[in-house]
């Protein structure tokens, strides 16, 4: 049984799609439906459960933010859900963030970023570009009434967890946590996986929606200010 991941890929432009289609089929990613709008992708969702959906934000009929929390909204074994659009600083990105994408491409990604985005985050992880997340959340936290569900109750975090929260914000890797904190990568990783757990979090990039809406990190404070990094 191949365990190449299973994608679809919502886009209501065909170019769009024939081209990933080609891209992720030439690595062995199998493109197990394709999607013109919003409406067409929830479908394709429930008839094959892929793991990653390459979800376009402006799509005629159902966008892909609706499209989106439909399909993360009330499925333990939703797929992750990556973002397409074409402007990186964009309020619906922003959105689907605290929707619970898994992070974001921009239409113009080159094929080698193409594949080992739909690799990373079908193994779990967020696909941020910390500087570029950072600025869209600094943009649009606190002016966004759809990721009003986000807000959390960070008493349940302990202290420890919180400073991993507030450094999740800047966009580090766990490397860079367990070197700042001068804890193993194995302790970093049981933090995370406690702060996500306590938030009923999904991953890393909610997590980060989160820092801000909950004011724990403050737009444009200088604990906002991380490592400007890809």
């Amino acid at each position: 049984m191949s365990n190449a991941p299973r994608v679809v890929v919502a886009d209501d432009q065909a170019l769009v799609r024939t081209g990933f289609r080609m891209i992720l089929d030439a690595d062995g990613i199998d493109v197990v439906a394709e999607a013109t709008d919003g409406a067409e992708a929830v479908d394709a969702v429930r008839r094959t459960r892929p793991d990653v959906v390459l979800m376009d934000i402006r799509m005629p009929d159902m966008d892909g933010l609706e499209a989106t929390r439909r399909i993360l909204g009330g499925s333990a074994d939703a797929p992750r859900v990556v973002m397409l659009t074409t402007f990186d600083l964009d309020h619906y990105v922003y959105a689907a963030l605290a929707a619970g994408a898994s992070g974001f491409l921009l239409k113009d990604v080159t094929p080698e970023h193409l594949v080992a985005a739909v690799r990373t985050v079908r193994a779990g992880d967020a696909l941020l570009a910390p500087a570029i997340t950072r600025r869209l959340v600094e943009r649009f936290a606190h002016r966004a009434p759809e990721s009003a569900s986000l807000h959390r109750d960070l008493a349940a975090l302990t202290p420890r967890e919180l400073e991993v929260l507030r450094l999740l914000a800047q966009g580090l890797s766990n490397a860079e946590l367990a070197a700042g904190l001068h804890l193993s990568e194995a302790t970093v990783k049981t933090h995370v996986s406690r702060v996500l757990a306590k938030l009923s979090l999904r991953d890393r990039a909610q997590a980060v929606v989160v820092a801000y809406e909950t004011g724990l990190v403050t737009p444009g404070g200088p604990e906002a200010v991380g490592r400007e990094r890809r």
